[in-house]
């Protein structure tokens, strides 16, 4: 099994946002391929995923596909899984890093993450360090995209819940909702 390997911060990227959504959530986005290739990489980047097995020393092959040109092969392999706190991978494909991403629950609704890309030396760091912040964000950016979809995707579920099901059943959905990770008091059913 492949460790996280232990370096100094100038062998790092790191990136953090606050993001309103549950711990849970927000993880679920990470490790569901039908999340996770709708908000993976910069702002008009596509991706298709050729295998994601989500387990240690699973790999993850796919291919991003740029807004211009271009079609980046990426082959990674899990090397830590904590759900739904971490996710970490290496990376076969060149640039070579690892990735540590880290997620913190601040309250019900929110969650710290923590997107940290972890190089061997401070020279390959350096090689895209000065692309790699602002593209960081623009993924939390989708991620923030992606989530929404993923709430409005309970809302809707449980809306139609309210308006046909009512009573005890509409109350046995909201519960199913709510304990799958949306946390969401300002709707309820009646």
């Amino acid at each position: 099994m492949t460790e996280i390997i232990v370096t100094t911060p100038d062998c790092e990227i790191e990136s953090s946002r606050i993001i309103n959504a549950s711990r849970e959530i927000v993880f679920r986005a990470w490790s569901d391929p039908n999340h996770l290739k709708n908000w993976w990489g910069p702002s008009g980047f596509s991706n298709t995923f050729n295998e994601f097995d989500f387990r240690v020393g699973g790999k993850w092959n796919f291919v991003m596909h740029g807004p211009d040109k271009g079609n980046y092969v990426n082959d990674c392999e899990f090397i830590k899984i904590e759900s739904p706190s971490l996710i970490a991978w290496k990376r076969y494909s060149k640039p070579l890093f690892q990735v540590v991403a880290t997620f913190e629950e601040i309250s019900a609704n929110k969650t710290k993450i923590v997107f940290k890309q972890i190089f061997n030396s401070v020279i390959e760091c350096n090689k895209i360090k000065k692309y790699t912040v602002g593209k960081n964000d623009e993924n939390f950016d989708r991620l923030e995209e992606e989530l929404l979809k993923m709430t409005e995707n309970y809302e809707y579920r449980l809306t139609i819940c309210q308006e046909r099901q009512h009573g005890v059943l509409c109350n046995l959905a909201r519960q199913t909702i709510f304990s799958s990770g949306l946390t969401r008091p300002d709707i309820g059913c009646p």
